[in-house]
């Protein structure tokens, strides 16, 4: 992996491409004359004076509050003319007040990041910065102020580990390098590995969205419309219930019920997310290294306000999609947004290598979002309703089942097998589970029948 991707420009050019009305904050100490670093680094303060010639910066990010597609923001823009955009204790010093800022104003974080790592010339004053930004994070992220973060070319170090992948939301250039080990730092067989890139990163979990320079305006605009900072106080109204896309009439026998939610064209969670939806961006994995298909996540704004959603697309989820529905949830939690989820599933992935990827810890992490949340979610059944799988994405008191859907123990199938029956008797098990929607009803499953 060589990119192509031309190094992220300046911190002021990046600013202006993506702000409005940018006021950098003041008060930051300067570098005294002759300044040799705390290990009074031989040469330190003419690379200094180096950097800040060829950067017109004084530090390897600009910090200050601006406007984002209409939002005000607290913008973290790296320079990478500056040392490499590497952090030392005063870039430190510069971001945690940012975000001391940020949490001020309640305005959401960007941080535009383009960075070789760690400062060499300052030591571990350089690498305990680290610890000092993961703190900022966390504590930005328990006060409900949203951070997303931009990887710019290149992102690379314990910057990448500390404060890109500390972001609620991760958007990353096109093409760029990105990883924990920069380039000079890998074993030879690896400095060209696809894994050191955006694209990897967003295949295995680690990034949400892959931009390119010009797409990321409209992108970072829309993330931020979507988490303006909310009361964390006040809880949100509940998500209003989709209308069924499908039939309209119930099902007569329960094997009927199976069937109608297994027909291949019936209606499926995309199709239900462009109808209630007026417009949406999509989460991408679990930030572990998984990524499901199976299982959408991210925010739409409906009637002008911003719900998390989190939808099955009618196959059997792995542990990643499981692990990313929980963090959605608990985004939505932090956000004080409410929760849309859609069910729509055979059952959780029973193989081996689920089984290998923590398939039981997965689910026990989103049915503790769901128990644990304290904003409301709502859940629709669309289609199939198997087992723990289904049951992990459903709230206890507020579902709801479409006409061409079932909820069940378990697969009529499945089922007939547990009780030793013959696949002659797989309809008379889906009759006596009592599956259809009118049975869940009546059984205090569901609250209610979703019409068209």
């Amino acid at each position: 992996m060589t990119s192509t991707h031309r190094t992220t420009p300046g911190a002021r050019a990046w600013i202006e491409a993506l702000a409005s009305d940018f006021v950098e904050l003041a008060g930051y100490a300067a570098w005294p004359a002759g300044y040799a670093g705390p290990l009074d680094w031989p040469g330190y303060a003419e690379q200094l004076e180096r950097a800040s010639e060829r950067s017109g910066q004084t530090e390897s990010v600009v910090c200050g509050q601006a406007t984002v597609g209409g939002v005000p923001a607290v913008l973290i823009a790296f320079d990478f003319r500056f040392l490499g955009g590497s952090v030392g204790q005063q870039t430190g010093e510069r971001i945690e007040r940012a975000f001391s800022v940020a949490r001020r104003a309640r305005q959401p974080v960007v941080s535009l990041i383009a960075t070789g790592g760690s400062r060499m010339q300052e030591g571990m004053r350089s690498l305990r910065q680290l610890t000092r930004l993961a703190r900022e994070c966390q504590l930005t992220r328990a006060a409900g102020v949203p951070h997303v973060a931009v990887l710019g070319n290149p992102t690379t170090g314990g910057l990448w580990a500390a404060l890109g992948a500390g972001a609620d939301v991760v958007l990353a250039l096109a093409d760029a390098e990105v990883g924990f080990a920069g380039r000079r730092v890998r074993s030879p067989a690896d400095v060209d590995h696809p894994a050191f890139t955006s694209e990897d990163h967003w295949a295995s979990g680690q990034v949400d969205q892959v931009v390119t320079e010009s797409e990321l305006p409209s992108v970072l605009s829309r993330w931020l419309d979507l988490l303006r900072p909310a009361d964390q106080h006040a809880l949100p109204e509940p998500a209003d219930v989709p209308r069924a896309l499908g039939r309209t009439e119930l099902p007569p026998d329960g094997w009927t019920a199976v069937r109608w939610a297994r027909d291949p064209d019936r209606p499926r969670a995309p199709a239900y997310l462009d109808d209630y939806f007026q417009t949406r961006v999509a989460l991408s994995g679990d930030r572990v290294g998984g990524v499901d298909p199976g299982m959408w996540c991210g925010i739409g704004r409906r009637d002008g306000r911003a719900i998390a959603y989190a939808a099955q697309t009618g196959t059997a989820n792995t542990p990643a999609g499981f692990r990313t529905a929980a963090r959605l949830i608990q985004l939505a939690d932090r956000f004080t947004l409410p929760v849309l989820t859609l069910v729509d599933t055979p059952g959780a992935d029973n193989s081996g290598a689920a089984e290998r990827a923590g398939l039981g810890p997965a689910l026990a992490e989103l049915f503790g979002a769901v128990a644990g949340a304290r904003v409301p979610i709502t859940t629709l059944v669309i289609g199939e309703g198997g087992s723990g799988g289904a049951l992990a994405l459903a709230h206890p008191d507020r579902t709801w089942i479409t006409p061409d859907g079932y909820f069940s123990v378990i697969a009529p199938e499945a089922s007939a097998a547990i009780l030793k029956r013959g696949p002659d008797q797989v309809a008379a098990t889906a009759d006596q589970l009592r599956l259809r929607p009118q049975d869940l009803v009546e059984l205090g499953v569901v609250r209610g029948i979703s019409r068209g």
